[in-house]
């Protein structure tokens, strides 16, 4: 067989023509501008040239090694692009996996904090890239809810990063994860947030800290969520009622003791990991329900190695992460992803996660492989730059007849798994 024609080179290939169109796009105001386009090279510095929403960075984490090019940190505002008259699954999210577990954060416990970090900047600096999407590990330990890595189901001193809310007077912690995020809801009083907790607590503690935290009056009752699949409220409506966070748990129980939703009745999951990195298909998540079931309105994509690493990062939040999108748009009844899950979000060759962002608003949301190329007011599929897909990009309420995903075969960076999730 001719290698390309095997569909998932004929995916990369529509990916990579998707990325190299989208990136004129989003560059097209830095060029008129006459600063430094997406995946030029640049000097790391205050005047390293780069445009608004840009980075100088190599892929290597190391200061001072490696090429620089300017990449994206933050993807376009859907709701300042089109509006907020659409419901709240028909937008996409840049998703931080493991948000809390930030490069360089101090030890809370006196002990080195040894267990790997996924994120590279705070929870408020990502919030402000334009992230609305946050994955915490829940635990309880030292009489308090903390946010952690797990080893054997436990949090160890070593992997413990933050107090998911000491909010006491007395009590200024260097990392607060919940104060943060009600600060910044505070601030932006049009912003809508998710929280996804993987939730190892006793029944009420996750709750009790929201409330603690001063994060209650925002969240959007469970009451209220669409049940078997349909349609979620209006963002603009959402954002009215101040119903502005939602948070989802993986603990079926705490609908009732925290009053949070359970993530499986209302959320679609991709394998994560170096599984969830194959190239060419889009495997669930074990306690998800099948990826093509019409009863979940929402879609997560998850897409980040076992072992978190900005190098491996770096690459696969380039053109994998995009082919990603496609071979999950196949495997979810035409669906493209509410929430996209990567590690150090601000990594890439160019556009990365928020691009790949861009990309499935674009589908979701006016039919274009953009939405830079959305035109606001027009019909659907109408486009200011024509797609580069081989193929177009159905309706999302069209369901056609898909053709059976490709033998998986390697995509991206996936390295040997270590046992600590």
């Amino acid at each position: 067989m001719h290698a390309f024609s095997h569909p998932s080179v004929k995916v990369m290939a529509a990916a990579t023509l998707a990325l190299l169109g989208a990136a004129v796009a989003a560059s097209c105001l830095a060029s008129a501008q006459g600063a430094a386009l997406v995946g030029d090279a640049c000097a790391p510095s205050p005047s390293s040239g780069c445009g608004a929403g840009l980075r100088c960075a190599s892929c290597s984490p190391l200061p001072g090694t490696g090429p620089t090019v300017c990449s994206r940190t933050t993807p376009v505002d859907p709701k300042a692009h089109l509006g907020t008259g659409l419901p709240f699954n028909r937008y996409t999210w840049l998703t931080t996996h493991n948000s809390f577990a930030v490069v360089g954060t101090a030890t809370r416990t006196g002990t080195p904090i040894i267990a790997p970090p996924n994120q590279e900047d705070t929870v408020t600096a990502q919030l402000k890239n334009g992230v609305r999407g946050l994955m915490l590990d829940a635990y309880d330990f030292q009489n308090d809810v903390w946010l952690c890595h797990s080893f054997s189901g436990k949090c160890y001193n070593f992997a413990a990063y933050a107090a998911a809310c000491r909010c006491g007077l007395d009590q200024q912690p260097a990392v607060d994860v919940l104060k943060e995020t009600r600060a910044f809801l505070e601030a932006n009083p049009s912003e809508v947030i998710t929280i996804f907790v993987e939730d190892y607590a006793s029944p009420g503690a996750v709750g009790r800290v929201l409330g603690r935290s001063g994060l209650s009056k925002y969240l959007f009752p469970v009451a209220k969520m669409p049940k078997e699949g349909g349609d979620w409220p209006l963002l603009k409506d959402m954002i009215a009622q101040n119903h502005r966070l939602l948070v989802f748990t993986s603990n079926k129980g705490k609908e009732a003791s925290d009053g949070m939703a359970y993530q499986w009745d209302y959320v679609l999951e991709t394998q994560y990991g170096n599984d969830g990195l194959v190239g060419g298909w889009c495997p669930k998540r074990a306690e998800s329900r099948p990826m093509d079931s019409p009863k979940q309105s929402l879609l997560l994509m998850n897409f980040f190695s076992t072992n978190p690493s900005q190098i491996w990062a770096c690459g696969n939040n380039s053109a994998p992460l995009v082919a990603k999108l496609k071979a999950c748009f196949h495997a979810s009844a035409s669906r493209w992803p509410n929430f996209i899950a990567v590690d150090f979000y601000t990594r890439s060759k160019g556009g990365g996660a928020p691009l790949a962002t861009d990309v499935a608003n674009g589908h979701l949301q006016c039919g274009c492989d953009n939405i830079a190329h959305c035109k606001a007011g027009s019909a659907f599929g109408s486009c200011a730059m024509l797609s580069p897909s081989p193929s177009p990009s159905p309706s999302p309420s069209a369901s056609p007849k898909l053709p059976p995903p490709p033998s998986p075969s390697p995509a991206a960076a996936a390295p040997p798994a270590l046992s600590s999730s």
